[in-house]
């Protein structure tokens, strides 16, 4: 059976054409909700989803009429996507997202109705100043995350690292269930910090392209004791006054900002993370290299951590929403 997966972000999508169960052509636009926000219409996210699925198939060969199913997971579902579900309430396992699908016909994106991943939110209800820091939500990173509980057999308690503009941690329960999330803006502050303020000189070319373990543990702990305001203004310190070169900086930089995110891992109450909970953590290379050294000099986490590997990471947003479809009884 061949199966079209679309994962469409707040800037990006993602198609993937499958062919019984592996990748036959992928494409990707830079084309997301935001342009949905900024513009008041969904007219241009129609037509970046319809040509990337055009790209899409003439990568794999394949004709529209041979695809047997289309699914859609991500930002497509929020209020300034194609198709609005509201979140599935956790604890959720993969058998309530499938009951939470929804289709829906989208003339202008594809011939035949478009099922949709509904994304996942915290059990917090009545938001206000005392508990706003409880609630979470995702869109897209609940298919990651199930595509990782079945490739990896999760069956304890784990917390996924998922990286990205915005960093995801998802904790899944004992019955594989994802049973909370917490977010960060740590991939933004690294870019902004890195391209929009005063240590855009002392940064060079922006961000660590190697890790740096003296120089990512000294960031870490500096944001820990002074704050991450006072940490990252040090970057111009160490320029200014010292013999570090870029990579070094930016490695204390990228402590400071992933330490921050440890903290959150510690004292949020929007996840509850245990010192012996299992710790998965995905990404790009160098960020799944810098919170794994993060993670590996820190007491706290005295569970099994896992860093991913490229080939166990791939693709893992249509593996999942496929994932979730087969639950649905969708997909053979």
């Amino acid at each position: 059976m061949n199966i079209l997966t679309v994962d469409t972000g707040t800037t990006n999508t993602r198609v993937t054409v499958w062919h019984d169960g592996v990748v036959a052509g992928q494409a990707a636009r830079q084309v997301g909700v935001r342009d949905t926000a900024i513009t008041g219409s969904t007219a241009k996210l129609e037509e970046g989803v319809r040509e990337t699925i055009a790209e899409a198939l003439a990568a794999a060969n394949i004709d529209k009429a041979d695809i047997g199913r289309a699914i859609a997971s991500g930002m497509i579902t929020s209020n300034v996507g194609l198709c609005e579900i509201p979140h599935v309430v956790a604890a959720a396992g993969i058998d309530d997202l499938a009951a939470a699908m929804r289709e829906s016909l989208i003339a202008n994106v594809w011939h035949e109705p478009i099922w949709f991943v509904p994304g996942v939110r915290n059990a917090v209800d009545h938001i206000g100043l005392h508990n706003c820091e409880a609630m979470d939500m995702m869109r897209g990173e609940e298919v990651e995350s199930f595509a990782l509980v079945e490739r990896l057999k999760l069956d304890e308690p784990t917390v996924i690292v998922l990286p990205g503009s915005h960093s995801k941690f998802v904790s899944i329960d004992a019955k594989r269930r994802i049973d909370g999330c917490v977010t960060t803006l740590a991939g933004e502050l690294l870019h902004v910090i890195s391209h929009d303020t005063i240590l855009a000189g002392s940064l060079k070319d922006g961000f660590a392209k190697r890790i740096d373990p003296e120089m990512l543990l000294a960031g870490a702990a500096s944001a820990k004791k002074i704050g991450l305001g006072r940490a990252c203004f040090s970057v111009r310190i160490l320029d200014q006054f010292a013999v570090y070169d870029a990579n070094a900086r930016a490695n204390f930089l990228l402590g400071a900002v992933l330490g921050s995110d440890l903290l959150t891992l510690k004292n949020s109450s929007a996840i509850r993370m245990s010192p012996g909970t299992r710790f998965v953590v995905s990404g790009k290379p160098i960020l799944r290299e810098a919170i794994g050294r993060l993670v590996e000099g820190d007491d706290f986490f005295s569970g099994t951590v896992t860093v991913l590997g490229d080939d166990e990471q791939r693709d893992l947003a249509g593996y999942g929403a496929i994932a979730v479809a087969r639950r649905r009884g969708l997909v053979d």
